[in-house]
């Protein structure tokens, strides 16, 4: 006789854990394709292997009590006010602040006005695709996943762009541009959503003002916890607790933007980067340096993991309706038109102040992946009445992300280079 299984939070949370343990291990073992790549896939797979046990094993409910729970998680309170602090601080480690306050122009106009203009795009883009499908999907509900789908992750291309012949400012270019806009395009979906979510009507003059405030704030705070953090590590010279001490950072800052409400997406990205190159030149010996890099490193690695995951289990709560499957094939053409849009505009009108080459708009636009912050934003829309449209389109463009442009991005740039005057070469970095 078989029993029937009852998934407690903590059994969930195992299994995830689990599966993406066991997951990453037969990828790294035997197929070998970037890890987002199978972890999107093979989650898919695995979710509909669990569900079809169901079928299989009669009296077996475990595939319905796992399809339940993940209905049940609060994915706007865990991501919006868990997750994103983690990836978002831990991204920032890891920006140049030299090279990039050379591309500071492109990297604040990319980031706020391209993040705007490419959110205006896709959400006008997909509603009107949504009214020629026969799909009831609100403006403001498509702008919702103009906003989630707008910023990028650099993380997959950056290793790449270090084999290639690309200049350090345009590295930090792309970096520091993602990790902005990652900021700035949490606060544009927040603003959005609470929009949609109250049913009130969209006042560009109230989102301006909650823009500012948000995002200034966040920068403010950012910069206070950020400071109050590197004095108290330059002060010590003990790997543990300077590790602890950026975890305070993460944890209490988020806690207190969410209290004062600020941004804290801002704010972490404006205390990682403030760390990881103050704090890691000034104020850490190379055993702390050493500790704290790989601890933040492992972290993003096993949030992102699970992310694309949980995408993965999540496409098994859509439902079966082939406009939507139509729907989201037809968002991955629109997001690479709306960032090429976004990113070719503002480059035309600053290079009269810094012309990055002729590198810089394959590299931006191609190399515009998205990835962990997206798939957050669109998961943490399942705890509310938002089109299930969103969630296909947002599983669709991230995985063709991931797969195509993440693959290909190398052989895209080489290309790229190749094509270039012989005096425009660089040497490979």
């Amino acid at each position: 006789m078989i029993h029937e299984v009852r998934l407690t939070p903590f059994d969930a949370a195992a299994v995830l854990i689990a599966l993406a343990a066991l997951l990453g291990y037969v990828n790294h073992r035997f197929i070998k394709v970037p890890a987002s790549v199978a972890l999107t896939v093979m989650g898919a797979l695995a979710s509909l292997l669990v569900i079809g046990l169901d079928r299989l094993l009669p009296g077996s409910t475990v595939g319905a009590d796992l399809t339940r729970f993940i209905a049940r998680i609060d994915f706007h309170e865990t991501l919006m006010n868990g997750m994103l602090s983690f990836l978002l601080f831990a991204g920032a480690l890891h920006v140049d602040w030299p090279q990039m306050k050379r591309g500071r122009w492109p990297i604040l106009v990319l980031s706020t006005v391209g993040v705007l203009l490419s959110t205006a795009i896709v959400g006008f883009g997909l509603y009107a695709i949504a009214v020629a499908l026969g799909l009831a999907i609100p403006l403001i509900w498509a702008l919702v996943f103009g906003a989630l789908i707008s910023p990028t992750d650099p993380v997959s291309v950056m290793g790449v762009l270090k084999r290639t012949s690309v200049t350090p400012v345009l590295e930090a270019t792309v970096a520091g541009e993602s990790l902005f806009n990652d900021g700035v395009g949490v606060v544009v979906f927040a603003i959005l959503l609470a929009t949609a979510l109250s049913g009130a009507p969209f006042s560009l003059a109230t989102a301006g003002q909650l823009f500012l405030i948000e995002a200034g704030g966040g920068v403010l705070l950012g910069l206070a916890i950020g400071w109050i953090g590197f004095r108290m590590m330059r002060s010590i010279d003990e790997y543990k607790v300077e590790v602890m001490i950026s975890l305070a950072v993460v944890m209490g800052g988020y806690a207190l933007a969410k209290a004062i409400h600020v941004s804290g997406p801002v704010a972490m990205a404006v205390a990682g980067l403030l760390i990881g190159n103050a704090g890691v030149a000034y104020a850490m010996s190379d055993v702390t340096r050493e500790y704290l890099l790989k601890f933040w490193s492992l972290i993003d690695d096993i949030l992102n993991a699970v992310l694309f995951l949980l995408i993965g289990l999540e496409v098994v709560t859509i439902p079966a309706d082939s406009r939507l499957l139509l729907l989201g094939l037809l968002a991955v053409p629109l997001a690479l038109a709306a960032r090429a849009l976004s990113v070719l505009l503002p480059l035309a009108l600053l290079r009269p102040l810094l012309d990055l080459g002729r590198l810089a708009p394959p590299t931006l636009i191609w190399g515009g992946l998205r990835g962990g912050i997206s798939i957050a934003l669109a998961l943490s829309l399942t705890s509310t009445n938002a089109p299930p449209g969103l969630l296909a389109a947002t599983y669709l463009v991230v995985l063709f992300s991931v797969v195509v442009q993440g693959g290909t991005i190398e052989r895209v740039l080489r290309y790229a280079t190749a094509r270039l005057p012989a005096d425009e070469h660089l040497p490979p970095a």
